[in-house]
């Protein structure tokens, strides 16, 4: 822009020099004098029209002004693609079975929507919206409608919300919740179960066993309290009432 305005002055000033105001004035009063002045043909003011040429161009190299961008905020967590978590209580139980092989070592958390098969060895915790079968090695907590567990070998809390099975040569370090349970192997923790225990005669507990009847089995072997918490008749409650009525 500074090089039209420079140039610009440049002509004005030589255009001026050319016409001086003195030979202006004495070209008028001969014109005026010889009465030529209104028929003569109006003169071309140079100087204007080389200004307006260059305001034209100037104009013409002045970039047309880009529109304003309107600025949108973008969450830099929302623009992620990534899956809305879901809760537990909104999660279907998917009648798929996933099964971890002899050979599969898994060192982390495992979970699915159906069932789950372990013939492998997890270290991690373990989440199945389905039955959950373990024959092979679990370390960590493990949770499932259901838990059948044959020859496995589990150190972490085991919780159902139906029953748990423990079959022969399995050996639990850890304690069990469920609604019930059939113990066959050995179980190193506290047993919490609001429904029926079940010892069968190669059962070997060594915990408190916390539940509504249990049923010990000839062989069976307890170390620990059992306590029939959840039965409908409270003991405590039967002996303060009797003692009253005497």
């Amino acid at each position: 822009m500074g090089f039209f305005s420079d140039l610009k002055d440049d002509l004005s000033q030589a255009v001026n020099e050319l016409m001086p105001e003195e030979g202006a004035e004495e070209m008028a009063r001969n014109e005026m004098a010889a009465g030529t002045a209104s028929a003569r043909e109006p003169e071309l003011d140079f100087g204007a029209d080389i200004s307006q040429m260059l305001d034209s161009l100037e104009a013409a190299q002045e970039p047309e002004p880009e529109p304003e961008e309107e600025t949108v905020y973008v969450d830099p967590v929302a623009e992620k693609i990534m899956p809305e978590p879901k809760l537990m209580s909104s999660r279907r139980n998917s009648e798929e079975t996933s099964v971890l092989t002899e050979s599969m070592i898994v060192n982390g958390n495992m979970a699915t929507e159906g069932s789950l098969e372990i013939r492998g060895s997890i270290v991690g915790n373990v989440e199945a919206l389905g039955k959950l079968n373990v024959t092979g090695a679990i370390q960590g907590n493990s949770q499932a409608s259901e838990i059948y567990a044959e020859g496995a070998k589990i150190t972490g809390d085991l919780r159902s919300e139906g029953s748990i099975k423990v079959g022969q040569s399995t050996v639990i370090i850890g304690n069990v919740y469920a609604a019930s349970a059939v113990i066959a192997g050995a179980i190193k923790g506290d047993i919490d179960v609001r429904g029926p225990v079940v010892l069968d005669t190669s059962a070997i507990v060594m915990g408190d066993i916390k539940s509504k009847s249990v049923q010990i089995n000839n062989g069976a072997v307890i170390e620990g309290m059992c306590s029939q918490c959840y039965a409908e008749v409270n003991p405590t409650s039967f002996f303060e009432e009797l003692k009253k009525m005497k």
